[in-house]
This record gives C-alpha cells, structure tokens and sequence, in this order.
C-alpha cells in the first residue's frame, strides 16, 4: 500500500518536474522587461513573476529552484524576454546572469538628432539607420508622419547584444503610438485641438517651456488659449528649434525677427511637427488644460514662471524678473 502512495507520489512529482522543464509559458507582454534587483530571493521573484502573469504560481519555480540547488545563485539585472520559454529556461536565464547587456535610456525633451546620436555611439547595437535618411527611417518603423521628431516615447529600453537600432525605434515609436492613443482618448470634451498629431506637437512645446508638473496644465492653457482667439504662440523653443545648428546658445532679436516654419512670432497656430519627445505628462497635460483664462506667462528664474492673463499685468511681471517674456 505505501509502496503505490510513493510510486503515485513520485509519477505525481515526475509529472511536475517535467511540466517545469518542458512546458512553455508565454511572456505576458510582448517584449516584457523585468529587473532583478540585487537581494532577491527565489521566492521573491517567483512571487513577482506570478503576480505579473508570467508564472501561474510561485511555488513551483521556488520549490523547483531549490531542489536544482540554485536559490544563492540568482543575477540581477535587466532581462527582456519576447518568446514562450519553460520555468526551466527562465530559472536558468536568472540565475546564470543572461541578463540584457544594453539599454538606451531616452529623456524627456531629447529631440530626434540627439536619439540618432546616442543610438549611434552605443556599441552593443547593431547599426543599420546609420545615414539613413529620415524618410527611410519613417517607412521603416511604419510611420506615416511627415517629420520622426517627437513620435518615439521617452522610456529606458532594453535590448540584447546585437539588436538592430532599427528594432529599437520601432519600440520607441510604438510605444509613443500606443501612449498618445490612449491619452488622446481621454481628452478633455471641449479640446481645440483637431487630431493626436497636434497634441503630440503642444505637448512638445509644453515639455520644453517647463519641467514643473504642476505648471504643465497652466502652459498648456496659455498655448491653447492663444490658439483660440487666432493669437501668435510666440514660444523660443520652437525658434530655437527651427534654428537648428545655427543656434547659438542664445537667442538674438534677429533669430526672432527671421521667419522659419518654426518661428511661432511670425507664423500662427501650431509648428508644423513636434520639437522635441514629451514624456506622459506633457502629454497629458496637452489635452488636459488647466481652466484659465491666462495668456502669458515669464520665467521667474528659479525653473517657476508667473502667469498673467493681461498685457498690462504680464509687462509688470516681466520688469519684475527682468526676464526673455513670451
């Protein structure tokens, strides 16, 4: 009779080990990036892993782990994992340490030359974009815009060693897709906005005039207020942007005396593409205004700005802080 029980238990045990090994579950998102921190435990990021749907349940991979005598050898790091694998293969991936070598980390704010550049000068990329011309580039990750500037998702990416620069735009640039869908449909319901592509070009702005969150709204108010009654946006980043290498570090009158596509003192509405990769609120901000009626603000000189809905008030700002007015 115990004889059976142990057999049975045994087949019981053998059945578990060899779904273990041999059956593959699937990662829960495409492209799933997870970083093990130093200090973990097998049954800390077995816990982990269960808990964000790549595991059923934790106890196996712990008690698994265990058994196979791996529970000091786990390597943090930064894994990124895009095929079904087996719990054996994610035991063995963690604790040998086949963690991701690369990562490309893009900032808010990062215009399209200097992500060129720093994808570019990273080394454990294959480069394939590398004196691409940006139309090529454009059809390449399926994008139907008429500029890249401000469509790829400032994020940490990471990817294995000989990962093609190319794959790793088309992340950025889904990622950016699927970010300004998703804040595009929780606009505000009297938005003066027309399509995504314009919120996306004013968040851009947005992320350029200030890094406050709490003044993101109120910019963003002043942009679309001035929108609304047919008033220039008169913004220097733009100029600047719309300047390009001839920028200097500072702007002079005749920058913004000189007409540019960019160069929203002499040209109504919007730029005609974004300046610069606005991070989530920026976003957010773009198609979420504050209620104001103000239509200028200045930099006070401490990265804050004082808002205005008067010329009359703003000039009494600007003598204030004596600073470059909008």
């Amino acid at each position: 009779m115990l004889r059976k029980l142990l057999t049975g238990l045994l087949a019981a045990l053998a059945g578990w080990l060899l779904l273990f090994a041999l059956f593959p579950l699937d990662p829960p998102v495409p492209e799933f990036q997870y970083e093990l921190h130093g200090g973990s435990t097998l049954r800390s990021v077995a816990r982990d892993l269960s808990a964000r749907h790549f595991l059923w349940e934790p106890w196996t991979f712990t008690w698994a782990g265990r058994l196979l005598g791996r529970q000091g050898k786990i390597k943090a790091g930064s894994y990124a994992w895009d095929t079904p694998m087996t719990a054996l293969q994610l035991l063995n991936q963690i604790t040998r340490g086949d963690s991701v070598q690369g990562e490309v980390r893009l900032i808010e704010g990062m215009n399209f030359r200097q992500f060129r550049d720093m994808l570019d000068g990273n080394t454990a990329l294959r480069h394939v974009t590398s004196g691409l011309p940006e139309r090529t580039i454009l059809e390449q990750i399926g994008s139907t815009a008429a500029s890249p500037e401000g469509m790829f998702f400032p994020d940490t990416y990471y990817f294995n060693p000989g990962d093609t620069d190319l794959a790793l735009m088309q992340r950025a640039y889904q990622m950016m897709q699927r970010k300004l869908e998703g804040v595009w449909k929780q606009r505000d319901p009297h938005l003066l906005l027309d399509n995504p592509y314009q919120a996306l070009t004013l968040a851009s702005i947005i992320e350029k005039e200030t890094a406050r969150g709490d003044e993101r709204p109120l910019v963003a108010a002043v942009f679309l207020n001035r929108l609304a009654i047919g008033m220039r946006l008169q913004t220097d980043p733009t100029v600047i942007y719309g300047l390009g290498s001839h920028y200097d570090g500072s702007l002079h009158k005749r920058d913004l005396l000189q007409d540019t596509p960019y160069n929203t003192y002499t040209r109504g509405g919007l730029p005609p593409s974004p300046i610069a990769m606005p991070g989530l609120a920026a976003l957010e901000a773009a198609v979420h205004p504050a209620h104001s009626p103000d239509l200028y603000f200045v930099a006070k000189g401490d990265g804050s700005h004082v808002f205005s809905d008067s010329l009359n008030d703003h000039n009494q700002a600007v003598s204030k802080y004596q600073m470059h007015h909008h």
